[in-house]
């Protein structure tokens, strides 16, 4: 009886966990991942140009991520941030939820459930890109420079007014503010530019 027990308690642990994983890499309703997603092109140093604030970056400024692809299909994800003057990393993985040419990932930095990282807009070029979590709590703008021109922040502001985020808490990441330097990106390939421009 006991070990019957167990077994159910067991199952049930088991369920909840599958559960809270679906729950955390979840695509929120009304945002659709892009499709035709070619990870070799996304692969490379991006810069964070705004965020939605969450505990694991705040304060954080000159915040980069550097994404390459492993042997096995999954991302090796390297984020960096400045705090306090000092520069803060963290390695985490990355593996596509179903196809790979669709950009719905989850990603795990620390030992329990993943997270969802869903890019919802993209530039043709790969020159800037737009991130969802599991729901409407987390957006990222990412470019490939440090930089971006108003103009060009403005219409993806409206992209996430239009896919229902709440963009008052925006906050606009500073970049060369004297920390020390993100790592070399040298090993991660494929930052490529292009004419049209973003991701």
């Amino acid at each position: 009886m006991r070990i019957r027990t167990i077994a159910t308690g067991l199952a049930a642990l088991a369920a909840l966990s599958a559960a809270s994983r679906a729950i955390m890499t979840r695509v929120p309703r009304g945002i659709e991942p892009v499709t035709g997603f070619d990870a070799r092109l996304y692969m490379g140093r991006w810069y964070e140009i705004a965020r939605l604030n969450h505990r694991f970056e705040r304060g954080m400024s000159d915040v980069t991520a550097d994404y390459a692809l492993n042997a096995d299909g999954s991302v090796r994800v390297i984020n960096s941030g400045v705090r306090n003057g000092r520069r803060k990393s963290v390695e985490g993985t990355a593996r596509f939820k179903g196809s790979p040419d669709v950009a719905s990932l989850a990603v795990s930095f620390f030992p329990g459930f993943p997270g969802g990282y869903h890019v919802f807009a993209l530039d043709e070029g790969y020159q800037w890109a737009m991130i969802s979590g599991p729901d409407r709590g987390y957006l990222w703008i990412l470019a490939r420079q440090p930089g971006m021109e108003e103009e060009l922040y403005r219409q993806l502001v409206g992209i996430a007014v239009d896919r229902g985020f709440q963009v008052e808490g925006l906050i606009r990441v500073e970049h060369g503010t004297g920390g020390p330097p993100a790592r070399s990106g040298a090993s991660f390939k494929g930052n490529r530019s292009s004419s049209s421009g973003e991701q």
